[in-house]
This record gives structure tokens, sequence and C-alpha cells, in this order.
């Protein structure tokens, strides 16, 4: 499923074994580059990596004008992308466990995504995998 969706040019997360998050982008290439007649390279497409990071990268204002989360909602979007699962979440934001999943089952049905891991690839595509 995950190599179907790279193959179309989406996100795919990944989660290492220690935990860390990471985002893995299959860009396709149009066309072949080409030297006069003679093939340079037959490669059909990029494959970007990169660590999810709240640095900036996603711009969650336009995540939330794009999806029309409340400030609260935004905060567990991110947090879930960045943090994980909802203890986790609830943890890092100082809020009851109840409280994320109300705001997570909001996030769900705004977005139209049902899983975590399709919250990672939504907010991966708010993101230039190109840029550092």
């Amino acid at each position: 499923d995950g190599a179907l969706l790279a193959a179309s040019g989406h996100a795919v997360p990944l989660l290492s074994p220690t935990g860390e998050r990471y985002v893995a982008h299959l860009l396709p290439l149009s066309s072949l580059l080409r030297n006069s007649s003679e093939r340079v390279v037959d490669a059909a497409g990029a494959l970007l990596v990169r660590k999810v990071s709240l640095d900036g990268r996603f711009c969650g204002e336009l995540i939330a004008r794009t999806f029309d989360l409340t400030p609260a909602e935004l905060r567990v979007f991110l947090s879930i992308v960045e943090v994980g699962g909802v203890p986790e979440t609830a943890a890092a934001l100082g809020i009851a466990e109840t409280t994320v999943k109300t705001h997570l089952h909001r996030v769900f049905a705004k977005t139209g995504v049902g899983r975590q891991a399709d919250l990672v690839k939504l907010a991966a595509g708010f993101a230039n995998p190109l840029v550092h």
C-alpha cells in the first residue's frame, strides 16, 4: 500500500525503531534527461526522506485555514504529527486524553481522514520536501 502511494507521488509516513517519525516523498520525474541523442539518466523518480518536525516546515496557519481548524484542533493535529498518539499528545499539551480524543475526532471530520498516520501524510503535503 505504501509503495502504491509513493509511486503516485504521495508522502509516506515512516516510524523508526526508536520512535522518530519520518516522511518519504517519491517525486516522479516527468521525462528522461538527455544529452543530444545519448541518454544521461534513466531515473524514474527521486526519493526524499526527512524527519518530521514542527519547526515551521508545516505551515500551521495554512493547515488551519485550509481545514477551518480551531487553535485547539490545530495544536492537537500538530502534536499528533510531532509527538504521536493520544496519551503522548495529552501529556505534551497538558490536557486530558478525552479532550485530545474530542479534538482529534473533529480534526478527522474536518480533514476527511480517519487515522493518525493519515494526518502525518496530510501535514507532509503542506511541507516542501526540498527545504532543509
